[in-house]
């Protein structure tokens, strides 16, 4: 290595970690010392131990699938400084790779400077985000067994999705789990119906006239349970999240905060919170946590020509989230974020339309929880009256660059019209029109 190659660290260390086994790197001033360790929390001690004998100031490792977690949560109890890298931005020369030469080329690229950290959140924060990572993940299980329950009932001839706006709601339950039960008659069927709906008694017997065999039956019992085990396990994880808001009140604070923007409910709100944590001195400007989320246009540049602007994957949790709130906000009315939806759609199709609001929220959401101030709508007629606005500043240019070509030229604005003199000549514009 070149002696004019600036050292950031003189003690550091690189980690090559995998399922079973970790492969230790340490430059200490002109010496290299390695060691591999397993990944128990035996040896992971161990590895502290052992970082802490060679006064090791930083140790480096990849993001290599979830086994990185363990080896963070030992190193960050004691007390020794860790940070986690894309494997993407430290790839060795192809044909020279070893496990070993992994962990000396990650401790000299630390050793220089040259590695960027990636946003580790705190153990608390780890922990709600995976109760709000399972929480979406048995909502998506829950919708897939209510559409294989769907599906059974479509091939015994039974209509129901035809007839209720939730086969997943009291009415539809109710007489799906009397059809289990062996219930065959259309009549009995249609009269466990409970409050309104849309279709006529007769509607319904009819939609309900099938034809189920005993095997069906067991199917959809056993779908009834699946989705009874799913409902009571997404119960739980709600009332761990709430259990969260009332001990924290600065989350309980941020909650109230962000659920204040229309088409954002509390859970997608515990979920961004949950992605992004609290504090927004990690991400030095809007731009930073809008790219981190996969929501900012990427760079594809070579030869003076640009290629592909398609954004980076970012945090897929995250951006399906502002999306699903996105596409909500679209069928709201009298809000900037919807008009800024079908704005956009009307000449770049819907789903840019939602990445654009997803990206608009997650800077709102950003500036929202350094000022501590609640949402404040700029009205369904923002963009319209910006684009007036600047339509008219474009023309009183106009008007200024005439009259330094024709003196006689006189210009007449009003809100209604534009009238224009030139000489006898009288011309009038509508500005409505």
């Amino acid at each position: 290595m070149s002696n004019n190659v600036q050292v950031v660290y003189e003690r550091c260390c690189g980690l090559d970690i995998h399922k079973r086994k970790i492969e230790a790197c340490a430059l200490i001033g002109e010496k290299m010392r390695r060691n591999s360790f397993g990944t128990t929390s035996e040896q992971l001690h161990k590895l502290a131990d052992w970082l802490k004998k060679h006064e090791v100031e930083i140790v480096a490792m990849e993001s290599t699938g979830v086994y990185w977690k363990p080896v963070i949560n030992v190193l960050e109890a004691e007390g020794i400084k860790a940070i986690i890298v894309n494997a993407q931005h430290i790839k060795n020369v192809p044909g020279r790779k070893t496990d070993v030469k992994d962990a000396e080329w990650i401790a000299s690229l630390l050793r220089h400077g040259l590695l960027k950290p990636s946003f580790i959140p705190e153990r608390r924060q780890r922990e709600m985000r995976e109760i709000t990572r399972l929480r979406t993940a048995k909502i998506q299980e829950r919708a897939r067994e209510i559409q294989r329950l769907q599906k059974f009932l479509e091939g015994c001839n039974i209509k129901l999705s035809s007839v209720v706006s939730d086969i997943n709601g009291v009415t539809a339950k109710e007489i799906i789990k009397a059809i289990a039960a062996g219930v065959n008659d259309p009549k009995k069927l249609a009269e466990l119906s409970r409050g309104r709906l849309s279709a006529s008694q007769e509607e319904l017997e009819t939609a309900l006239d099938g034809i189920v065999s005993p095997d069906i039956r067991t199917l959809i019992q056993i779908q009834l349970e699946a989705i009874e085990a799913l409902d009571k396990q997404i119960a739980s994880l709600d009332l761990m999240m709430e259990r969260i808001e009332q001990e924290d009140e600065n989350f309980k604070e941020a909650l109230e905060l962000i659920d204040t923007i229309p088409g954002i409910g509390k859970r997608i709100a515990q979920v961004i919170l949950a992605e992004i944590g609290l504090d927004m001195s990690r991400f030095p400007s809007d731009k930073h946590i809008a790219a981190w989320s996969g929501l900012a246009p990427g760079n594809n540049e070579s030869a003076g020509k640009r290629r592909s602007g398609k954004a980076k994957p970012g945090n897929p949790q995250l951006r399906s989230q502002l999306v699903q709130a996105a596409h909500t906000i679209a069928r709201m009315k009298n809000c900037y974020l919807s008009s800024l939806y079908h704005r956009i759609a009307a000449r770049r199709g819907k789903k840019r339309a939602a990445v654009a609001v997803a990206h608009a929220i997650i800077v709102i959401i950003y500036h929202m929880l350094i000022r501590k101030e609640p949402y404040k709508d700029l009205g369904e007629n923002y963009l319209s009256e910006q684009m007036r606005r600047s339509k008219i500043k474009n023309l009183v240019n106009l008007v200024k660059n005439i009259k330094k070509l024709d003196d006689d030229v006189q210009f007449i604005i009003s809100d209604q019209s534009i009238r224009i003199v030139i000489g006898e000549e009288v011309k009038e514009f509508s500005m409505t029109g």
